[in-house]
């Protein structure tokens, strides 16, 4: 007699506590829909269409011919990279960093943000996250046995969590406070002076603050982002993770780096050595290229983006949106109109998403897959052309089906 064996009883409650990951449920639905001969424009994901700069490629190319690159790793990143990364910040910031113990290099920055919970988090210590945020956030927390606290993203506080309404009874039994600014998936900026007051809230209450950047050279309407080792200069509680990704289309190199604290950068460079084997030499020289481009380079590529904003917003007002020209990053966070669907309350954002995709072709993010908090909007991507983005709100215009006439 064969004796069936049920695979849900082999799964662990971790991992059946995480659901669907909204960014593999899009790629889903998106396939389905090519399948079934639908047109897509993908406004979904923040995977950039702009190529790499050529000098980045060059560089690449160069590097691949050398044996010695082809080798094993060195685990906490090539020292010729580091520095690299010392003197961009220093440029940058105005901040200098030790190579050797204040820089870590990753596999991109979605590595370091997922491996952080395990290197810190007991099982039940809370972690305080932001309520929208990118979904690896929750997630790394479950998965290393921790507990979650959302602290809510909302228009009226420009999308900065309220730090003083966090109940003491969680304060004390936490020890990470991520934010991210540029702010995925809001596009807002943190002032300076939120920062200065993250940085004392972090130091009175003894959590390590997490600044994910990913987004930090995307800037528009001149605005510029603050690093938060230009906060605490003495580093101390701070992490910083940073990305290649975006900055320098570079987001299928899967190549970032964080700073910050030396005893919290060795932490996370231990558990590296126990979970991978580095970055391959070939990426990261080239990244040495990276780094060296002049400020033209990035210029180019947020004016880029700026400009499909600059025609992505007001098409989406016209339509009925409340949306918010970003300050920062490659999204728009939009709020779902009333008359797109008077019941889209009881529908749901996920709904009115797949939609959009299966009605007209129009691949968007829905807000619930980035939180609770982002229930009742959609996130559009800025990684489509111009063209593409003026087809996007053509469809939408034209949509009797979705606006109800």
């Amino acid at each position: 007699m064969r004796i069936k064996i049920s695979l849900q009883d082999k799964i662990s409650s971790r991992m059946k506590k995480l659901g669907e990951y909204v960014f593999a449920e899009m790629v889903q639905a998106k396939r389905k829909a090519l399948d079934s001969g639908i047109e897509v424009i993908d406004l979904s994901a923040g995977n950039p269409d702009l190529p790499p700069p050529k000098e980045i490629i060059e560089a690449l190319k160069r590097e691949a011919d050398n044996p010695e690159n082809h080798r094993h790793p060195v685990y906490e990143g090539v020292i010729e990279l580091k520095e690299a990364i010392s003197d961009w910040f220093y440029h940058r910031f105005n901040i200098r960093l030790d190579p050797e113990e204040e820089i870590l290099v990753l596999i991109g920055s979605k590595e370091g943000l997922s491996h952080l919970p395990l290197a810190f988090l007991n099982q039940n210590d809370f972690a305080i996250i932001p309520n929208p945020a990118y979904p690896v956030y929750k997630r790394s927390v479950i998965l290393a046995g921790g507990k979650v606290f959302e602290a809510p993203l909302l228009k009226e506080n420009n999308w900065l969590p309220d730090l003083d309404k966090i109940n003491k009874r969680i304060l004390d039994k936490a020890k990470l406070l991520y934010l991210n600014y540029p702010n995925n998936p809001t596009g807002a900026l943190a002032p300076k002076e939120f920062l200065e007051k993250a940085v004392r809230f972090a130091r009175k209450n003894k959590l390590i603050l997490c600044n994910d950047m990913a987004y930090s050279e995307i800037t528009f309407d001149g605005e510029k982002s603050f690093s938060l080792m230009e906060i605490s200069r003495t580093k101390e509680y701070t992490l910083e993770f940073h990305s290649f990704s975006k900055t320098y289309s570079m987001s299928g190199w899967r190549l970032g780096f964080v700073v910050g604290n030396k005893k919290l950068i060795r932490i996370l460079r231990d558990l590296k050595t126990n979970l991978d084997s580095g970055v391959f030499h070939v990426i990261q020289k080239a990244a040495i290229t990276a780094l060296s481009l002049p400020p033209q380079v990035t210029n180019s590529i947020c004016r880029t983006y700026e400009n499909r904003r600059d025609i992505l917003v007001p098409g989406l007002k016209s339509l009925g949106f409340d949306a918010e020209l970003p300050k920062g990053g490659i999204f728009v966070w939009a709020k779902i109109p009333v008359r797109m669907d008077p019941y889209w309350r009881r529908r749901s954002s996920k709904r009115i998403s797949l939609e959009l995709l299966n009605k007209i072709g129009v691949l968007t993010t829905p807000g619930s897959g980035l939180g609770s908090a982002g229930e009742g909007y959609l996130r559009f991507s800025l990684t489509a052309s111009e063209q593409k983005l003026r087809e996007a709100l053509e469809k939408m215009k034209k949509s009797k089906e979705i606006w109800g006439g």
